[in-house]
């Protein structure tokens, strides 16, 4: 069975209707990424995911239960996590109280077990150098590895990534992915939106591309980038 499973889930904002019967499975240990021009719904699909945002229509299940209007605390303490495109951190906490923190609420860690868990996460993200400066201080690249650590910290099975290499370098950006290698290779699941698509390409194992939030395609990221309709509505390219 899917780890997470979306049928026909819809979300309307007024009149606009941003998530249109969307039904998607992902397999546990898989990436799957996500594709689509701007607006086309992709963060408040992640928001139907995770539950910052209600759906209207539709049901979303994780691990064969149905959590539709499970909150997104409770969400996160199942165990999913996710990071956000603007990272997110308690500015004048430091690096090491933010993981803390993470650990603390999301995982709901003991005191101990949370300085332990933020420590390990601290070591596998790189950011132990970083640990008692307050997080407002870092550089881009290092508050993007911060929200994802903080999403680590919260010990998900199910990671949602949006679009955490915007911004960075060509050379930033590899080191993220290969952190997300190491990531997915310890068996975490991942769902991840970006448009630096080099890098989303060397990870992902299948793609789902939207566009005005339906489904456009999905399939193994070969045959979706030589898709005529997804390189014609994605990168603007004629067939």
């Amino acid at each position: 069975m899917p780890i997470l499973e979306l049928r026909a889930v819809s979300k309307s904002f007024g009149a606009v209707k941003v998530t249109d019967g969307i039904s998607l499975a992902v397999e546990k240990g898989e990436t799957l990424g996500i594709l689509g021009p701007n607006g086309a719904g992709k963060t408040t699909l992640f928001n139907l995911i995770s539950g910052d945002v209600k759906v209207d229509a539709g049901e979303v299940r994780y691990r064969e239960d149905d959590i539709t209007v499970l909150p997104s605390h409770l969400r996160c303490r199942r165990g999913i996590g996710r990071s956000y495109q603007v990272p997110q951190p308690f500015g004048n906490m430091t690096v090491f109280e933010n993981l803390v923190t993470a650990a603390s609420f999301g995982a709901e860690l003991s005191e101990r077990q949370a300085w332990d868990a933020a420590i390990s996460v601290l070591e596998q993200t790189g950011l132990m150098p970083y640990a008692n400066k307050p997080a407002g201080s870092l550089t881009l690249l290092n508050r993007k590895r911060l929200e994802l650590a903080r999403a680590l910290a919260t010990a998900p099975d199910l990671l949602l990534l949006d679009e955490i290499a915007g911004g960075l370098t060509e050379h930033e950006a590899q080191e993220l992915v290969e952190e997300l290698k190491r990531i997915k290779a310890a068996g975490v699941t991942m769902i991840w939106i970006e448009h630096v698509v080099h890098a989303l390409l060397s990870v992902a194992d299948r793609l789902f591309v939207i566009n005005f939030g339906q489904r456009l395609a999905e399939g193994l990221p070969v045959d979706v980038m030589q898709d005529p309709e997804v390189r014609r509505v994605y990168m603007g390219m004629e067939a």
